[in-house]
């Protein structure tokens, strides 16, 4: 398992008091079935017989929104979940609602051994929350914020991009307002349309279009470029991969490798504001980013070419920045 490797347990639908234009939970996890105490034991024992690094590894409830469930379902899962912290598990995170957060929820997670907590905001932008049936205001997510930070969790964030009614300049909008929050974490999710939602369904009639791929790519290059460059770590960037998602898509931003898109354009926009009027340009890049920097299916050579200039990247272990331009052309 990676360093940020987790025990993933998916708490469906049963949490939320309203259903988003764009859910369908089942989808997007991949279950439909309600977990209970045996199966986050049952979890937790398979990381552990696969050779999780419990240091490394947390307990993570998503999919749902947590602590708008029954408290005495919220208790009986982390009640399975806390002798695992005695077992060096480094700590539980859980997602949900910007309105389901207060200080006696706050205080059952605390003394459970929460440590990391995610609001699903979304936007930041009341009209488009509005539109999209998710129920809590902006407002909201700045109060659940500051409430989370002052009981000293680790706060994440979690936006979505193209929503019904937004715009990119709605978007970027709800970044600024979500990085003032100063969170340590964010995730960013391009909408994607799927069937039996109310999102689909506006689709289908004509009444929702959605970001075009390059449209999109490029807007959430420059997200999470606002955000590393504000110090919040993007964990999450466009949908994970699922067999349902794929399934159920009627349309939207959904791309296997979306980060890595995103990447790759940012990788490119800082050779072209290197290369200047040369035609042959080399750089080195870190090893662990050479893929990035070429590009998927080595995009970036030929998007240089296409142009007149030709570019070539090596990979080189002691750089430790993103780029270096070389002399040696």
């Amino acid at each position: 398992m990676s360093a940020r490797a987790s025990v993933s347990i998916f708490v469906p639908h049963i949490g939320c008091p309203h259903r988003c234009s764009f859910c369908d939970q089942n989808a997007i996890t991949g279950k439909s079935a309600i977990p209970r105490a045996d199966d986050v034991k049952a979890a937790c024992e398979r990381a552990l017989e696969c050779g999780a690094d419990p240091s490394e590894t947390e307990i993570a409830f998503f999919g749902g929104s947590f602590t708008a469930v029954p408290k005495s379902y919220m208790n009986e899962l982390l009640s399975a979940a806390k002798p695992y912290l005695d077992r060096g598990f480094r700590g539980i995170r859980l997602s949900t609602r910007p309105d389901a957060i207060d200080l006696e929820i706050l205080d059952i997670l605390k003394n459970s051994g929460v440590t990391s907590i995610e609001l699903g905001a979304q936007s930041m932008s009341n009209e488009v929350l509005e539109l999209n049936g998710r129920g809590h205001t902006a407002e909201d997510v700045e109060r659940a914020s500051e409430l989370i930070k002052s009981r000293g969790f680790t706060l994440g964030l979690q936006m979505m991009v193209g929503l019904y009614g937004s715009t990119p300049e709605l978007d970027i909008y709800t970044a600024k307002r979500l990085i003032s929050l100063k969170p340590e974490e964010a995730r960013i999710y391009p909408t994607v349309i799927l069937k039996n939602t109310v999102l689909g369904s506006l689709f289908e009639r004509g009444e929702y279009s959605p970001y075009q791929m390059e449209e999109a790519v490029s807007l959430c290059a420059d997200l999470l470029t606002m955000f590393e460059s504000a110090g919040v770590s993007v964990i999450k960037l466009g949908l994970h991969s699922s067999r349902e998602v794929e399934r159920d898509m009627l349309g939207g931003l959904y791309h296997p490798a979306f980060r890595e898109l995103c990447e790759s354009l940012i990788y490119r926009r800082k050779m072209e504001s290197l290369i200047g009027g040369e035609n042959r340009v080399s750089f080195k890049v870190p090893a662990k980013s050479l893929s990035k920097a070429l590009g998927q299916k080595r995009s970036n050579i030929e998007y240089f070419r296409s142009k007149g200039v030709e570019v070539k990247v090596i990979p080189d272990a002691s750089v430790s920045v993103d780029i270096i331009k070389t002399e040696d052309n």
